[in-house]
């Protein structure tokens, strides 16, 4: 609309309209009290304020008088004849000049009473976009050592793109890149052998794939009867012409493998497994490519290592990817241009998501860099970003670490994360009984669904909600403050709507109460008229979430949701219990209600939030 209004009052200037939302911050947090009914609530009915508002205005003043126009004394002046312009819509009331010379949007209640009315019919629907096939590459630990605290942004951040994606409408492959190839597998094989020499016969009984890990490595650092013993087995590793060696390959990795998905099964996670063992071919192949195509250099230091320069090797600063070692051996940079010509050439993806550790910058770009020098990647044709993140700090700001120092075992973490949860419920169910409430009577499953729900769904949110690019410190006190921006505050804002549905059944509605009713009267409360403002961004949102990768702004609209609802329910009465006579419901407050619930449900679906009925 603004678009032609500049077009128009403005022909021959090129400026873009910028529409920016004004802020939907709630008054307060928290919950409130509810109001005392439909024409005499709590909060006043107050001076509507403007949804959107735009400052095109200010720039087009400025490249006017530039160009010699002086028709216009002032930004406002242009406000005035752009507000003109502006073609009728159902969609705007009305725009008002305002300030020094920004225009005040005003939506249309009958248009955002619609939108919701068709949220409720249809359900939470994303933005139309154009379908892609999609890889996303997180998590990716290394076999035989435990998951740790290091994984944990990787594996968060990457599912939440990944239910970004599918909500979206494109077609997602999640990839497990696991480090299941390499020297180290030599030395886990040779011990292997000794430990358990009929471990062809017998699955060996490894109860401890990490210390068992340590033990080997102690091995293979002090004895160099075993080190050269090491060294052959990787050798029979990747050469692929010894069975036995192979098998003992395969059990140490399924040891791995089903520790992994314990994890993943309490993150909620799903991944598809294809680790650095699957490329081994195409790294062959890979550098047969390059030598044939002049790609690769010799090494300057004289040692047969061969390189691969991304840009002039005489530009200061710049590094080369090592192709091939000087012993043979591949490294990171042959597997991970193998893997990226894979996706690229033979899956034929159109967009690849690497979710890795800020620490990766580099080697990604060089990666990325080289591909498409080699022509394996046109990057007009596919999208291929590096979702990079912080470390996760403890309370003194340093790397996350147990107090003897060492890197906080991510099962440790989510258990003590459940520890914390049953204490905080524990301690939530005491407040209960010293108030004279009765707590829930919840079975012994259900305790620990609830647990669950709320240590998971902690743990999470406080990662989402952080921008990824930056560290953030890990405290279990913040993540679980009901009156903060944490999961339980969300969890309460969807508990209290379905909590109003329940109570809605009780005083049995009649079965066409709801039909012909505005989900936004004409006399709706500002809390009301805020809320449903809010409800129809939606789709923006998870635009925005997509294109900067950044499930942060879909957390930040959660929180707003929640608190908007909070602060809806404390002024709007929903149910009226008059002393004498039946009890009435608003319907356009219990539809906003309904709303309200969709959306947070979705959003809890997309950042992996658990809810449960009782907690």
């Amino acid at each position: 609309m603004f678009a032609i209004a500049i077009a128009t009052a403005f022909p021959g200037i090129e400026c873009e309209a910028k529409i920016a939302p004004n802020s939907a911050k709630p008054a307060k947090k928290g919950g409130g009290k509810k109001g005392k009914g439909k024409k005499g609530d709590a909060a006043p009915k107050v001076e509507e304020k403007a949804t959107y508002q735009c400052n095109a205005p200010m720039r087009i003043f400025q490249m006017a008088k530039a160009a010699g126009n002086t028709q216009y004394k002032s930004p406002r002046d242009v406000a005035v004849a752009l507000i003109a312009s502006v073609p009728s819509s159902p969609v705007v009331s009305k725009c008002e000049a305002g300030g020094p010379g920004f225009i005040n949007i005003f939506l249309n209640k009958a248009f955002v009473s619609d939108k919701i009315a068709q949220l409720l019919k249809d359900g939470v629907k994303a933005g139309s976009i154009t379908p892609k096939k999609v890889t996303v590459d997180f998590s990716s630990p290394n076999v035989a050592k435990e998951m740790h605290v290091g994984h944990l942004r990787s594996t968060i951040i990457g599912e939440s793109i990944c239910r970004l994606l599918e909500f979206a409408g494109h077609s997602v492959k999640r990839v497990n890149h696991v480090g299941d190839w390499g020297t180290q597998f030599g030395m886990l094989v040779a011990h292997l052998k000794d430990e358990f020499p009929n471990y062809l016969t017998e699955t060996p009984p490894i109860g401890d794939l990490q210390a068992f890990y340590k033990q080997a490595k102690v091995r293979f650092d002090d004895d160099a009867e075993f080190k050269a013993r090491a060294y052959a087995e990787v050798g029979k590793l990747q050469g692929g012409q010894d069975k036995d060696v192979t098998k003992a390959w395969t059990q140490i990795c399924d040891v791995s493998r089903g520790e992994f998905q314990k994890i993943y099964k309490r993150l909620d996670a799903t991944l598809e497994e294809k680790g650095e063992s699957f490329y081994q071919s195409r790294m062959v192949q890979l550098i047969k490519d390059l030598d044939g195509s002049g790609h690769l250099s010799p090494c300057p230091d004289g040692t047969p290592r061969k390189l691969m320069w991304t840009r002039d090797s005489e530009v200061e600063g710049n590094i080369p990817l090592t192709i091939q070692k000087s012993d043979g051996a591949f490294t990171y940079d042959t597997s991970d241009l193998a893997t990226l010509r894979y996706r690229v050439e033979e899956e034929d993806n159109d967009w690849i998501i690497y979710v890795v550790d800020s620490g990766q910058s580099t080697h990604l770009q060089l990666c990325f860099e080289a591909a498409a020098k080699c022509g394996y990647m046109d990057p007009a044709k596919v999208r291929v970003d590096h979702v990079n993140f912080g470390v996760v700090l403890g309370d003194d700001k340093k790397r996350f670490k147990t107090r003897s120092g060492d890197t906080v075992r991510l099962r440790d973490l989510l258990d003590t994360g459940l520890e914390r949860a049953a204490q905080f419920r524990a301690d939530k169910a005491k407040e209960r009984e010293e108030r004279g409430q009765a707590a829930p009577d919840l079975t012994e499953a259900e305790q620990q669904a609830a647990n669950e729900a709320i240590a998971y769904s902690c743990i999470k949110y406080a990662d989402l909600s952080q921008n990824r690019i930056r560290d953030y410190v890990f405290s279990y006190d913040k993540m679980l403050n009901e009156k903060g921006d944490t999961a339980i505050y969300l969890i309460n804002a969807y508990a209290r709507c379905k909590q109003v549905s329940a109570q809605v059944e009780v005083v049995a509605l009649a079965p066409d109460a709801r039909v012909g009713v505005p989900v936004v009267p004409d006399d709706a409360l500002e809390g009301h008229w805020k809320l449903a403002q809010h409800l129809i961004r939606f789709p923006t949102i998870v635009d925005a979430s997509l294109e900067d990768l950044l499930p942060s702004y879909l957390c930040e609209y959660c929180y707003q949701t929640a608190s908007l609802y909070h602060e809806f329910y404390g002024d709007c009465r929903i149910i009226s219990r008059p002393k004498d006579g039946a009890a009435t419901v608003d319907i356009s407050r219990l539809l906003i209600t309904e709303a309200t619930a969709k959306v947070l449900e979705t959003c809890f679906q997309m950042i992996g939030l658990r809810f449960v009925d009782k907690m």
